[in-house]
């Protein structure tokens, strides 16, 4: 697992955006997920840790978790005006479902500083996958519509 690359990146797909979340555990790939989905909006470099939002989430397997955490994500930035650029996730297996605990860190959209491309709408369950990688890690993926 040491060779596992732990980064994001964009896919692309149609008029819409894939995200991709590259990391050693499944945890990683979802915050990588989460940073390639800030950096569909803004440079998550250029994102200060000014306030932290904390995310729950839960579903029956990691793909509908993927999407849902993701659009838990996107709620927060289109209600709360934020943008982030460092996310920690924690998940845990139940007898019913796959659990979600996250806080995201990032700060109100500085149109200046940040320079907003577009606004994502949704996540989708189009290119939706959550599975082992070859290079011993994991990857997490789906097309968002912005």
């Amino acid at each position: 697992m040491s060779g596992a690359e732990v980064r994001w990146e964009h896919f692309r797909h149609g008029a819409d955006i894939g995200v991709r979340g590259l990391g050693r555990t499944r945890e990683q790939a979802f915050e990588q997920a989460a940073l390639a989905l800030a950096a569909v909006v803004a440079e998550p470099a250029r994102i200060r840790e000014a306030e932290s939002v904390e995310l729950s989430c839960a579903a029956p397997d990691a793909e509908l978790l993927l999407v849902d955490f993701l659009n838990a994500l996107i709620y927060q930035m289109a209600t709360r005006r934020l943008l982030f650029g460092r996310v920690e996730v924690h998940m845990q297996q139940t007898a019913d479902a796959l659990r979600l605990e996250a806080r995201a860190w990032g700060e109100a959209v500085d149109v200046a500083r940040h320079e907003p491309a577009v606004e994502v709408k949704g996540a989708t369950l189009t290119a939706l996958a959550v599975a082992p990688d070859a290079g011993g890690g994991w990857l997490a993926q789906c097309v968002v519509d912005v």
